[in-house]
């Protein structure tokens, strides 16, 4: 229904998530903590106030039980001690997950497979190199709306899509021709800057066959909504005689 992540294909992407739900658990936790400190004041120090209009604020905040409970909550030592660490220990156990998975989605593999990514405005290039046939490279451009099939989707179908192979450590170079674009898939959990003049890389190893679809995701230019993203996952060995057939109808 649109409301939670794409399925994962990648171990990044099912890293990502899993730290989503762990800070989701934390976060419900002191949702849930501040929530009953806050109605528990109101409560307590508040109640009789609206109960009965005759009574003043001035009497309830004067009463011998408020009054008591105010005084050692004003200077409470130990309760600033305990409001400041408790806090700190769950930063601490955010953090060491955060920088694992930070450390992960940078680490580059060995790559069997290198593809190269230019953005354009407003369409993508890709660009094999790996081949002992040669070069592979081909423009990806939107399908208008009205040349689309039965069961395609609308703004995410394109005329050529990005072969990968799957249980293999693809390298993926993404640079831009013109202005700032953004290679994004995620399902993928991958999001990349595509900078004019500049070569970023990021690593995929794709866990499962399908069909995948993604957008530019930086502001690049009135046609920003109109390039999108299709990577299509298949077995190493499907891939190789893909790519080996198209480069040779391509030099024929």
């Amino acid at each position: 229904m649109q409301f939670d992540f794409q399925d994962p294909v990648t171990p990044i992407m099912e890293g990502i998530i899993d730290f989503h739900h762990d800070i989701q658990f934390y976060l419900i936790i002191i949702v849930i903590f501040v929530a009953w400190c806050l109605f528990s004041i109101v409560y307590e120090f508040g109640y009789r106030f609206y109960v009965n209009e005759y009574v003043s604020l001035v009497d309830v905040l004067s009463s011998r039980r408020n009054s008591l409970f105010l005084k050692n909550i004003t200077h409470g030592t130990l309760l600033e001690i305990v409001w400041t660490v408790i806090p700190v220990f769950v930063l601490v156990a955010i953090a060491v997950p955060s920088f694992a998975l930070l450390y992960a989605i940078d680490e580059i593999v060995e790559p069997t497979v290198t593809i190269k990514v230019v953005g354009h405005q407003w369409y993508w290039s890709y660009e094999y190199s790996d081949s002992d046939y040669g070069a592979l490279a081909f423009d990806s451009y939107m399908v208008p709306e009205s040349d689309l099939s039965l069961g395609e989707f609308r703004l995410l179908e394109v005329d050529r899509k990005l072969w990968l192979p799957t249980y293999t450590h693809i390298r993926v170079l993404v640079t831009a021709a013109d202005v700032l674009h953004s290679w994004a898939v995620p399902s993928f959990g991958v999001k990349m800057d595509c900078v004019p003049g500049r070569l970023n890389q990021v690593a995929v190893f794709l866990k499962r066959e399908g069909t995948f679809y993604g957008q530019c995701s930086e502001l690049c230019g009135v046609n920003h909504g109109f390039m999108p993203i299709a990577v299509k996952a298949v077995s190493l060995e499907t891939f190789v005689d893909w790519s080996e057939n198209v480069i040779l109808i391509n030099n024929n």
